[in-house]
């Protein structure tokens, strides 16, 4: 691969979903970033972690095979694959060593944003819930990331880029930086009903390594090559997401040696705050649709 002259800056989003992904995912990733002195935004889901209901989901023909396929036992761990399915999930953000990932992250100077109270829940159900419920859950995982850091968080993203019109309405409300709910490529302010919200819009461009991973010949031993080919063919100001249960735990190595290769094709990543532009004049709507490699209809920016 030729050396790339432009200097790209990339948004890195950390998605932390589980209790395993915090206590053990989030301390590799600070460990990773400090010594190629890059900042990111980490998500964190802090409420129960009730990731082992998607054992249901199974049922669904798509979902397995992406489960086969990215051999998400492995990834995710057995302990994680049933969690919350005989009992309550643990509540992520009571635990002492997830506070404790999560104020090393603060500390460390990452951005930190909200993810989800129960992951699971948000992902199987937003579309269901009304407005007053989304705003509670919301509400829980904003004060609970609050009292850990000591500090608001200041952007959010939604769990499985599963967003609606109504999440968009009820996201408003909590002056945040920035939101990074939908696919695409080109930081806009969504609108809804035809109005223009004032919370701005950070898509998700490049896919995740469990959409990549088995499909169309990509495997750990040329994953890197291929997300790095993405990047250099895409526009600045794109967003790079990985998963702390993922590029934090099985996949850290192979992270690692991402870095080293992007450092070398001048491949700059930052917190998403960082690529946000001060004057935003782009608009558009947030459609629900299918994109390759994830189970049924996702956000996505319509144009």
């Amino acid at each position: 691969m030729e050396q790339n002259k432009n200097n790209l800056k990339v948004g890195l989003r950390i998605d932390v979903d589980t209790l395993r992904g915090t206590i053990k995912g989030v301390p590799t990733l600070c460990s990773i970033l400090k010594r190629n002195n890059i900042k990111a935004t980490f998500y964190f889901s802090v409420g129960p972690d009730n990731m082992g209901r998607n054992l249901w989901r199974l049922l669904k023909p798509t979902f397995l095979i992406k489960m086969l396929r990215s051999n998400a036992s492995n990834l995710y761990g057995w302990d994680i694959i049933f969690k919350g399915t005989f009992w309550p999930g643990p509540i992520i953000g009571k635990n002492k060593k997830a506070i404790a990932a999560i104020k090393l992250a603060y500390e460390d100077g990452h951005e930190i944003g909200l993810h989800a109270w129960d992951h699971h829940g948000w992902q199987a159900n937003i579309e269901k819930w009304k407005p007053e419920r989304i705003y509670r859950e919301l509400q829980k995982a904003y004060s609970m990331l609050k009292k850990i850091t000591g500090s608001t968080p200041s952007c959010s993203a939604a769990p499985g880029w599963r967003s609606t019109d109504e999440t968009l309405l009820q996201k408003d409300k909590f002056n945040f930086k920035h939101n990074s709910d939908c696919r695409g490529e080109g930081i806009f302010v969504p609108t809804v009903n035809d109005e223009k919200l004032k919370t701005p819009q950070i898509p998700q461009y490049f896919p995740t390594y469990d959409e990549l991973i088995g499909t169309n010949g990509i495997n750990d031993e040329n994953y890197n090559e291929h997300i790095i080919e993405l990047i250099t063919k895409s526009k600045s100001n794109s967003v790079f997401t990985i998963h702390a249960e993922v590029e934090g735990i099985v996949c850290s190595k192979m992270f690692d040696k991402f870095l080293n290769k992007t450092e070398k094709q001048n491949i700059s990543f930052l917190p998403l705050k960082d690529i946000l532009p001060t004057n935003i004049i782009e608009t558009n709507k947030i459609i629900l649709k299918e994109i390759p490699g994830r189970e049924g209809t996702i956000a996505c920016k319509s144009g």
